[in-house]
């Protein structure tokens, strides 16, 4: 199973149909455990065939179990991540691929306050950028396709 990079697995688990927006590309995180996690996150070019599959499965939330069902963490964890990972001989965990997305933007020189806004992260913004920057889906869609 894919793992979309920019966000915490436990958004992508609990990411429901509704909350899809194939026609331009992006998915609202509705519930995070900061103010900060609530955003539209782009969904990339290369990413979009298996958004699209998912949605037109018809289950309520995007990724579930075989039978329909929500995912939980343990569940895909143990299910699919480990597995997958063994079968490529790395240690990784799932939260990893945040790392590898931030540092991915970084190398193709997306603005910090970009790759902030993709991945739901205030900590280390400055008040300027908390109060002034206003990014809208373009942007954050360009940001993201150019990994």
């Amino acid at each position: 199973m894919l793992i979309y990079s920019g966000v915490r697995v436990s958004e992508l688990l609990d990411l429901k149909r509704e909350n899809v927006n194939n026609e331009e590309h992006y998915f609202s995180v509705v519930e995070s455990k900061t103010d900060n996690g609530i955003r539209m996150v782009p969904i990339s070019d290369k990413t979009y065939p298996f958004f699209k599959k998912w949605y037109e499965d018809g289950c309520e939330y995007l990724l579930h179990t075989t039978d329909g069902k929500h995912f939980i963490y343990r569940n895909y964890y143990y299910s699919y991540w480990s597995p997958v990972m063994e079968l490529i001989k790395c240690s990784h965990k799932p939260h990893d691929t945040r790392h590898t997305c931030v540092s991915m933007l970084t190398e193709k020189e997306v603005s910090p306050t970009l790759i902030k806004k993709i991945i739901g992260h205030s900590g280390a913004m400055s008040l300027t950028e908390k109060v002034y920057t206003h990014v809208n889906l373009k942007e954050l869609l360009d940001a993201i396709n150019r990994i």
